[in-house]
């Protein structure tokens, strides 16, 4: 299916836009450098995938579910539909190969609004957010290799402190040019995949139990409280798969983006989905479902179950590697948006600022890292930091997931004669689907996750107050989505 997808061309690809705006928009050029080949990019979008999710949600998700068919579901439909909007995100990219992820697809498709609300809630509540609680994992990974070693558990003021630190190192070296980045990139991806390999591959050549896969198998009843339980695992299994769209947000720093990217985005995924697939097996192998329920560190549960402490060890040092390479990822691709959005005039003006040496954006970085380290600390307040975290942007992220996968139908009307030179398969149908999951999922989490939801939508609204001070006394907002005719300060 993925070969039939990238195989299908356009019919005119060589079609051109009749004014202006629509070249720009399209162009592929750029201030930045373009130094990321197609192994980088895919390194990307590994990297940003693997992070924490496959290490920490299992736990949580089984204590939802109860029994392993709905451990497994949860797992199965993430995965449907991250590769039915990845889809539309192939489409979406090779159309308009611009750095900013979906910022710049909604900034073609709908009125800026729209547009800077998105960029607002990715920076204050769900991209920020995001590298908090992959941080937090390392940390926490960091605290089993300390127990594992000296038998004593590590203080949580000592795991929120390495967890900042984690933010600042990586928000450093970022500062420093993306070849030193996309090599970093590189060097973790491997590492990531080579370590779950190894995970598998020792806990399924140990001594184990597949009596664990059945045990139970069903729930022991089922109802509307079995539907909200599915609901709101898919907050974490979800959560386990964000990141794939990574690559898009560098897209201005990869060499032949019209191909490279959307080529990147189906690898990528295809090769996360049979190493998660591998993993969670691997696990219930293992551990019984009550030990998984009960695990907050469950990869190192399985290894010390598979052969003793060492291996609780190994992959609490592999883990660490894992997350600090996603926090890096992260770091690297979502200072990307606001670097664009303060281009565009729809975000603070500093962001917009390139190094002239590293021709990065140092000042996106930094004060995204200042902004992570914030959410951070206010999360480690909360007895479950990590769920809370999620709980906190899973809401107000889907509904800026659903205005992008619409944007797939939007752009297609608003310009039929633009380049694609991949289509969304099954158009329009899989969009449908993707759009009606995502509005069902959306009405389960506000139910099983109102506070934290309120929350987010919250501090997202105070980006309204902040959008129309600044039109009504800086300049205005063209209603097209056009540069505003003052920039923000």
């Amino acid at each position: 299916m993925i070969i039939f997808i990238l195989k299908r061309p356009i019919d005119s690809v060589d079609t051109s836009c009749a004014n202006d705006r629509c070249n720009s928009i399209f162009s592929e050029e750029t201030e930045l450098k373009r130094e990321l080949g197609f192994l980088e990019t895919v390194s990307i979008v590994i990297g940003r995938i693997i992070g924490s999710g496959i290490f920490r949600t299992p736990g949580p998700i089984m204590a939802l579910v109860g029994c392993t068919s709905l451990f497994a579901l949860s797992w199965i439909i993430a995965g449907l539909i991250t590769i039915f909007a990845a889809m539309c995100y192939a489409e979406l990219v090779a159309m308009i190969p611009r750095s900013g992820g979906p910022y710049v697809f909604l900034r073609a498709a709908y009125p800026p609004i729209f547009t800077f609300l998105r960029g607002w809630a990715m920076f204050f509540v769900s991209e920020t957010a995001s590298i908090a609680a992959v941080a937090l994992v390392f940390a926490e990974y960091g605290a089993a290799l300390w127990q594992i070693a000296t038998g004593h558990p590590m203080p949580w003021t000592a795991v929120i402190a390495l967890a900042l630190s984690t933010i600042a190192l990586l928000t450093a070296v970022n500062c420093f040019g993306v070849f030193l980045s996309g090599v970093v990139q590189d060097v973790f991806s491997f590492i990531k995949v080579a370590a779950i390999g190894a995970v598998i591959g020792i806990c399924f050549t140990a001594q184990g139990s597949f009596s664990h896969f059945s045990a139970p198998l069903w729930p022991r009843e089922w109802g509307w409280g079995t539907v909200l339980a599915v609901g709101a695992a898919l907050r974490y299994s979800f959560f386990a798969f964000s990141g794939w769209e990574g690559a898009t947000y560098v897209a201005e720093e990869v060499r032949n983006p019209r191909k490279n990217l959307p080529l990147s985005l189906f690898i990528g995924i295809a090769g996360v989905l049979l190493l998660y697939a591998g993993a969670n097996s691997a696990y219930l192998y293992q551990l019984p479902v009550g030990a998984v329920k009960e695990s907050s560190w469950i990869a190192v549960d399985a290894m010390k179950a598979a052969i003793g402490g060492i291996g609780g060890a190994l992959i609490s040092v592999a883990v660490m590697v894992n997350t600090f390479g996603n926090v890096s990822t992260q770091i690297l691709c979502k200072a990307r948006t606001w670097q664009a959005m303060a281009r565009d005039g729809l975000f603070f003006r500093r962001f917009a600022k390139i190094h002239p040496k590293y021709k990065t954006p140092n000042y996106s970085m930094l004060f995204q890292g200042l902004w992570a380290a914030v959410l951070l600390l206010f999360a480690a307040s909360a007895r479950h930091s990590y769920e809370t975290i999620i709980d906190f942007f899973s809401f107000t992220g889907t509904v800026f997931n659903i205005m992008t996968v619409w944007s797939v139908v939007v752009l297609r009307r608003k310009y039929p004669d633009a380049p694609r030179p991949y289509r969304a398969w099954l158009y329009p149908f899989g969009i449908i689907v993707v759009v009606a999951f995502y509005l069902a999922y959306m009405a389960v989490t506000l139910i099983t996750a109102f506070v934290p939801s309120m929350l987010g939508i919250l501090l997202t609204s105070t980006g309204l107050l902040y959008y129309y001070r600044r039109s009504l006394f800086k300049g205005r907002f063209t209603g097209d989505g056009d540069i505003i005719t003052s920039r923000m300060e």
